[in-house]
């Protein structure tokens, strides 16, 4: 039976402070109650993602469930004002919208959450929080460590990715709230937005380190503290892939894992594919936890993870090639360690071979090839032919194989390695050479240095002084074909994923105490069925516009200096400008990035982002625009941005900001 959606409820929280819902409920209750199940983020369920909320809600209530879509205090439609992310305000919000959807006389009392990145995120953090009510979780696409694996720092470095999501966040938090549903006071709400709007990049850039702000929402500072079942859901192209096989070793209540090939899309729509029967696998979970029934899901393997297989390293990947295994328990006993051992002439054995010193000093501009930290389903996200970046690292490489290797888990590496400078980089990627010569990346990580004891006290080093730095790599599944060899690439940058350090750095590496250490399966199982997927009703939308997405680089021979620039025009993820035809709401954003730098002066570093988003209607049209600049000294960072809020035509708010914020051995 259709089910019976209601744009717009009000949700009261303790101060009094609404949230605005939307709801879609099971047609025919007639008094009946239904479980529940509520995704809670700051993207507005009114226009931002209704595309994507539709069909997935839609479907829950299709089969038995309430589903409710809630924006955050101060985001969308809801009263208040939004400071940060993840605060405390949130949770206790979150608790509230809770209690409020156990008490409605449509609903059973058993509420379930999910989300995705952010919405994935809050779903582990309220469940810390144990409400009543909330009998069970999926997170999808989030981390159990805020510092070590989000959108700001990785291996503590700084991600250029936090300047594209702050900037981002910037132009979403200066949309206006929209009449239809709020009345005559949305645009006086909307100004006290806008005036009191955080410069958000400058606040995560101020926190370089595992400090009491990151630890406030990691989840991994207490794993006890969640009681109730979880599903988490990873993808090898996404960036939030690490905490699924951190969750189901550490996490003691009932939990089970996916992780397919997709980037950071709902895997009903996953991309590269294939896609999965996710809203099928979501609805046992929540029948079995929230209504009792008998689904099978405890009955399932711990973990279901796709092993890809090598594909030609193009940055457009719609398909990925591979097959479902699963892992009946994580750890799996089944996944053993198997060492390769970095030789002096460049080879990558089974034993240790003759050791030798070797220096090392990549180009600024090494990390070309590396697509984007994040991918999203957009073309030539993923990562190119690494053999752009090899000639800038040191490489060492197997024999061509004789038989298939196949890993599932995060590869580790141990190098012996002495920096000259007191604060240095290492980038390590770890790729498989195909036949053709052509050099697909598998995983990666990088390491700022003064981090090598862990992310809470960074040290410098003591230039000259060797030591034996641990580091792991990104979660990967990969089959390693016969005739493949497999290849570790070591070096000093990564531009445009991670700035560079202050002042140039040199490394010299120790072949002889350096080893690889790979997680391998045995192999040949037969492969797992996942179920196809499929979708609710989607929201009628027209696309008024395809777009445009854009992306290249080049090198000044003169200057030596590289640029790299991205580009979308009308939809930030290729989507193009769309319109909502039942709220006759048009959207379009579209957003530039440029990254400059010279191969030899880290503080040649620069990043323009600019961007502008519009939407409306007829009589109520919005338009925001901005751009962001980040760049950097010995001792500093700083950080502007300059943004214009236009409405029907007519400018009615400016500001800029400025913030300069000290570097602390980063």
């Amino acid at each position: 039976m259709k089910p019976e959606v209601i744009e717009h409820v009000w949700i009261p929280m303790r101060d009094g402070c609404r949230l605005s819902a939307r709801l879609w409920l099971p047609g025919g209750l007639s008094g009946a109650k239904a479980p529940a199940v509520l995704e809670y983020i700051p993207y507005r369920k009114r226009d931002g993602t209704r595309g994507r909320d539709e069909p997935m809600h839609g479907f829950f209530a299709a089969n038995g469930f309430a589903s409710v879509r809630v924006d955050m205090r101060g985001s969308g439609e809801s009263e208040g004002l939004m400071a940060d992310e993840y605060l405390a305000q949130e949770q206790e919000d979150a608790l509230d919208v809770i209690a409020w959807i156990a008490a409605q006389p449509w609903c059973s009392g058993a509420v379930g959450m999910m989300g995705k990145s952010w919405g994935g995120f809050n779903s582990l953090q309220v469940a810390a929080r144990r409400p009543p009510a909330l009998k069970a979780i999926i997170t999808v696409y989030s981390t159990d460590d805020r510092f070590r694996d989000d959108i700001h720092y990785m291996g503590g470095c700084l991600l250029t990715d936090n300047l594209w999501w702050g900037s981002i966040m910037q132009a979403y938090q200066a949309r206006p709230l929209d009449p239809a549903v709020v009345g005559e006071g949305w645009r006086q709400d909307w100004l006290k937005r806008l005036d009191a709007m955080p410069f958000f990049p400058a606040v995560w850039t101020g926190h370089q380190s595992y400090d009491a702000y990151w630890r406030h929402g990691s989840v991994q500072e207490d794993w006890s503290a969640i009681q109730c079942p979880v599903l988490a859901v990873g993808g090898w192209a996404d960036s939030y892939t690490n905490a699924v096989p951190r969750l189901l070793q550490n996490l003691q209540v009932p939990r089970r894992g996916i992780i397919g090939p997709w980037g950071h899309v709902y895997p009903q729509d996953g991309t590269p594919g294939p896609a999965i029967g996710f809203l099928q696998e979501a609805l046992r979970w929540w029948r079995h936890w929230l209504a009792g029934e008998e689904t099978g899901v405890m009955d399932e393997p711990m973990l279901r993870a796709y092993v890809n297989d090598a594909v030609p390293p193009v940055g457009s990947r719609p398909h990925q090639p591979g097959r479902w295994v699963a892992e009946a328990e994580w750890p799996s006993p089944g996944i053993t360690l198997h060492d390769l051992h970095l030789g002096g002439s460049g080879e990558l054995a089974p034993a240790p071979g003759a050791g030798a010193k070797l220096a090392i000093r990549s180009p600024l501009w090494h990390g070309t090839a590396s697509g984007e930290w994040m991918a999203t389903g957009c073309p030539g996200e993923m990562p190119i032919d690494q053999r752009v970046d090899d000639g800038a690292a040191l490489l060492f490489e197997t024999a061509s194989l004789t038989e298939p290797l196949e890993i599932l888990g995060a590869p580790e590496i141990e190098l012996r390695l002495a920096a000259d400078a007191p604060v240095a980089q290492v980038v390590v990627r770890l790729c498989d050479v195909l036949p053709t010569g052509e050099v697909l990346r598998v995983s990666f990580q990088v390491l700022n240095l003064t981090h090598r004891n862990g992310h809470a006290r960074p040290e410098p080093l003591i230039p000259g002084r060797f030591e034996t730095v641990k580091v792991t790599l990104n979660a990967c599944g990969h089959r390693f074909a016969p005739g493949h060899r497999i290849r570790v690439a070591v070096a000093t940058s990564y531009w445009p994923l991670i700035w560079p350090t202050p002042t140039l750095a040199s490394l010299t590496l120790d072949t002889a105490g350096s080893v690889l250490r790979l997680p391998c399966r045995k192999g040949g199982d037969g492969p797992v069925a996942m179920l196809p997927a499929v979708h609710g009703t989607d929201a009628p939308i027209t696309q008024v516009d395809p777009g445009r997405i854009a992306r290249w680089s080049r090198i000044d021979h003169l200057t030596g200096e590289s640029v790299y620039v991205t580009e979308g025009e009308g939809g930030l993820f290729g989507e193009g400008i769309l319109r909502f035809d039942e709220i006759g709401t048009t959207l379009s954003h579209s957003l530039r990035r440029e990254f400059r730098i010279r191969p030899d002066d880290p503080l040649s570093a620069r990043y323009l982002l600019t961007q502008s988003y519009e939407m409306g209607r007829e009589g109520w049209r919005s338009r925001t625009e901005t751009e962001t600049l980040m760049t950097a000294g010995a001792d500093s960072f700083t950080l502007t941005c300059k943004m214009k809020v236009q409405e029907n035509g007519e400018t009615i708010w400016t500001r800029d900001w400025s913030e300069t914020v000290p570097r602390v051995l980063i």
